[in-house]
């Protein structure tokens, strides 16, 4: 493995965890810049397409939508493997994100487990994803005590 391989997955890695440290925070506008302008993001759950949105303008309008409805996220990031040619690369990540919604006045916590397949490609010196594609595996909501 050559050190440009090295250093392009380290690269992608945080890459990764940036969507994720960002989304968390509700920094919409900054995760867009993480997408190419022509991005393709689509959402699975139970095997089912939901949704596919095509450009980071639709992206950016459906993020901040979501995030609206969601009073707390917090995302844990696990394995992360990737496949490099040039400035192309594919990537599987796994992800557990928790969210807190408040339907009615009522804390609601949604657990999700996902597995993000991705393609990015290298701008200017910069990766970033091109598509992203989450498949929600497991998902388990329930009610809050506090």
């Amino acid at each position: 493995m050559t050190l440009e391989i090295l250093k392009s997955k380290e690269e992608l890695r945080d890459l990764v965890d940036a969507y994720a440290y960002l989304g968390d925070e509700k920094r919409i506008a900054e995760v867009m810049d993480l997408f190419t302008p022509d991005a393709v993001y689509k959402v699975y759950m139970g095997g089912t397409l939901l949704a596919t949105t095509n450009g980071i303008q639709n992206l950016e309008r459906d993020f901040m939508g979501h995030a609206a409805d969601v009073k707390t996220y917090f995302t844990l990031n696990g394995q992360h493997t990737v496949k490099i040619i040039g400035d192309v690369a594919t990537g599987v990540s796994f992800s557990q994100i928790k969210m807190i919604r408040e339907p009615e006045g009522k804390k609601v916590l949604t657990d999700y487990s996902v597995r993000y397949v991705d393609q990015y490609v290298r701008l200017n010196g910069k990766w970033l994803i091109k598509e992203r594609t989450g498949h929600f595996v497991i998902i388990e909501s329930r009610f809050l005590d506090n």
